[in-house]
């Protein structure tokens, strides 16, 4: 008894969606012939955007940890991006907060703090919030307080 197959469809209005459906059968119809599929250039392909894709969020992103948007009723047009750097076997937390468009005319200068993380934790491993706030804070008093940059 054959297998019903549900019919393929096309937007006719669409080259690529007759080519994918044309393209789709090609497929069904060579392996069926029993020409197994070589996934090898297929498979090449994904690993090569894969590693583009890393490479663009590594020079687009490097160790940010939040891109945010200007806050409201602000006269900057551009938000923030904070980035964060704690080196293995090290107690030195690097924190750093920047315009996200430095290109901006309303762009800061970038600042920063490293501070040893021993300051905000206990011996049990809380973290002591109140003294991380306020080290967080200050250093976002700091970068809006900042001159723009001259140009």
């Amino acid at each position: 008894m054959e297998e019903k197959k549900n019919p393929k469809k096309a937007n006719l209005r669409d080259h690529h969606s007759i080519k994918h459906v044309l393209d789709e059968s090609v497929t069904e119809i060579v392996t069926s012939r029993g020409y197994v599929e070589d996934v090898r250039m297929s498979n090449l392909r994904l690993v090569m955007g894969a590693i583009i894709i890393v490479l663009i969020i590594y020079i687009k992103e490097k160790n940010a940890i939040l891109f945010t948007y200007p806050p409201k009723d602000s006269f900057t047009s551009t938000g923030l991006a904070v980035s964060s750097k704690l080196p293995r076997f090290s107690d030195l937390y690097t924190l750093e907060i920047a315009s996200a468009d430095p290109k901006s005319i309303s762009a800061n200068q970038p600042v920063q703090f490293t501070k040893s993380v021993t300051k905000w934790f206990t011996k049990d491993g809380i973290l002591v919030e109140g003294l991380f706030w306020k080290d967080i804070e200050a250093l976002i008093d700091e970068y809006e307080k900042e001159p723009k940059k001259s140009k």
